[in-house]
């Protein structure tokens, strides 16, 4: 299905969002074959997908993949390979979730629960799924993980983010230790900046960030998608590998 010259690059959580920005933004580049999972196929904005308009020699593959789903992962790499799939060279998993902003006096275990399956176990299900695939990279492969400033243990913001601040920093755990264990892998985290999206914007109301403070605490989708990709584009295990990267291209404080 690939030849030397097409890259693989697999998004989770590629129906909208910073996901779906990314996707669009790959779709453009020529000879890539651009793997988009996501948790509903059935999904109308999932089903849009297809009639994304795409480089020369650049394709799209869908797959369902639910990141609170530990097997998701595994039987997604199994039907990409019935399709031909023998290499993936950029996993971004970008899949997470973020419903509620409570206080640590106030988080339950199943906010908790709820959080952390898909922003920090998902990550390490995605990321045992798609290592024998990584490892047949022509190239250096990388493994990066959407990371935040709102998991960080010495730069997160003074707000109330209970659930999905810490779900977030066991993600953030996992890409520097798989960073550590394979030498041969580019794992880091890739932050996004707060973006300007569905998930951004609900977050910005429930943690009462207002129309001014906005300005200067948010960003536009697209000068997110163009830091990352090209981030991504220039990134090595010498540049970023185990590291907290901005979509700027800066490596931040853990």
């Amino acid at each position: 299905m690939s030849t030397p010259s097409n890259t693989i690059v697999l998004i989770t959580g590629a129906g909208r969002g910073i996901g779906r920005g990314l996707l669009e933004r790959y779709l453009t580049f020529p000879n890539h074959t651009i793997i988009a999972a996501n948790r509903n196929l059935d999904h109308p904005r999932t089903k849009e997908l297809p009639s994304l308009p795409t480089a020369e020699g650049t394709k799209l593959i869908l797959v369902k993949l639910d990141a609170s789903i530990w097997q998701d992962a595994f039987t997604a790499v199994k039907e990409l390979e019935a399709q031909g799939i023998d290499h993936i060279d950029v996993v971004i998993a970008n899949a997470g979730v973020a419903y509620v902003w409570p206080k640590v006096a106030d988080v339950t275990e199943e906010q908790l629960d709820g959080h952390f399956k898909p922003n920090a176990y998902g990550v390490v299900s995605l990321y045992q799924a798609v290592r024998p695939l990584l490892q047949k990279s022509a190239r250096e492969p990388v493994y990066a993980v959407m990371g935040t400033t709102a998991g960080s243990l010495n730069s997160q913001p003074p707000l109330p983010n209970a659930a999905y601040g810490p779900s977030k920093g066991a993600g953030a755990w996992y890409s520097i230790r798989i960073n550590e264990e394979d030498p041969w892998l580019n794992s880091f985290s890739l932050a996004p900046g707060w973006v300007h999206t569905e998930m951004g914007d609900l977050g910005a109301v429930e943690l009462g960030v207002g129309p001014e403070l906005q300005k200067t605490l948010m960003i536009g989708l697209d000068e997110s998608i163009d830091g990352m990709t090209k981030v991504l584009a220039e990134t090595s295990k010498a540049k970023h590998g185990g590291k907290l990267v901005l979509y700027s291209g800066e490596s931040i404080p853990w």
